[in-house]
């Protein structure tokens, strides 16, 4: 009997390392670690850092995101309309930062990213961390992370508040 349950708890301990890694390859084409930020006249600094992980995937593979969600026990999957109501794309969503601090990022140093991501990932876990040490509430704090956040995801490629930003921390710098 024994024998038996050895045997059960082995097919387990494989198929969940078989789930995690097909997890960790599906977000290595389809998923992205972010660091928003926000101007936000209410807090300290004007800047607020919203940190967030997401996979977005065609609504006729939903269950995709089901698979993670339910595997990272967190988050929610929604629309991904991006103002256009007939893209179908569904997206994945943590924002929850106690959730990305003890879900999302142990996952991730367990099954390993391979391409870029994995960088985007250092670097999205380590401003979570500054976070965590309050770091985000300090204006050297913010500088580094702000600079961390930039150098994700291709640099800020795609970021549209990138000077918005930098006017903000500027202006507060004088204010001071």
């Amino acid at each position: 009997m024994t024998e038996n349950v050895l045997d059960a708890d082995n097919q387990q301990g494989r198929l969940e390392k078989e789930i995690g890694n097909y997890i960790a390859g599906f977000v290595d084409g389809e998923g992205s670690f972010h660091i928003a930020l926000q101007r936000n006249p209410s807090v300290k600094l004007g800047v607020q850092v919203v940190p967030e992980f997401h996979v977005s995937q065609n609504n006729p593979s939903k269950i995709v995101l089901d698979l993670i969600k339910d595997t990272l026990g967190c988050g929610y999957i929604k629309p991904n309309h991006r103002n256009n109501p007939s893209d179908q794309t569904l997206v994945f969503v943590v924002r929850s930062r106690s959730d990305l601090t003890e879900k999302v990022i142990p996952f991730f140093e367990k099954y390993k990213l391979r391409t870029q991501k994995k960088e985007d990932f250092v670097k999205f876990a380590k401003i979570l961390h500054l976070m965590s040490q309050e770091q985000h509430k300090t204006l050297s704090g913010i500088k580094n992370i702000v600079s961390i956040a930039y150098s994700m995801n291709q640099n800020g490629k795609f970021r549209k508040s990138k000077l918005a930003i930098s006017k903000t921390l500027r202006d507060y710098t004088s204010e001071s």
